[in-house]
């Protein structure tokens, strides 16, 4: 299995237990990249490279900030290296974006009417039995 990409800068003390799981999700990645897009639409084809972008970031996050168990320089590591994304980090920290699903559903610009993506409505807004998803990346609701 090809390892992550890095810089000629050895990895910090912890790396080791990471490293596993960044492996299979780079793994998966690939696989997402390469995977044919046959019968889905132009964006859905991109809907599982956000997810597995999510996660992986997500899981930096957590280690770090939720359960303490790897150190700043390794997170510091995985920021430079780009194997989680710092900005979507930053805005899980604030309140009401803690479920953040990526960056494009709270750009305006990207939208027909200059707001928020569907995914960030809570569903208690919504209509009852009304299934919505996000069209950047498919998320089903990401506002709580």
């Amino acid at each position: 299995m090809p390892k992550v990409r890095r810089s000629r800068h050895p990895p910090p003390e912890g790396w080791e237990l990471i490293e596993p799981t960044i492996d299979e999700l780079e793994q998966k990645m690939r696989e997402a990249e390469t995977e044919p897009h046959d019968g889905k639409r132009k964006v859905e084809s991109l809907w599982p490279i956000f997810r597995i972008h999510h996660q992986k970031s997500r899981y930096i996050y957590d280690l770090y900030l939720r359960r303490k168990a790897i150190s700043k320089e390794l997170y510091d590591y995985c920021i430079k290296e780009k194997i989680a994304d710092q900005n979507l980090i930053a805005k899980w920290k604030k309140q009401g974006y803690e479920n953040l699903c990526c960056l494009r559903c709270i750009q305006t610009r990207d939208t027909n009417f200059g707001t928020n993506c569907i995914c960030r409505v809570p569903k208690s807004k919504l209509e009852e039995g009304k299934i919505v998803e996000c069209v950047h990346c498919g998320c089903r609701g990401c506002s709580g």
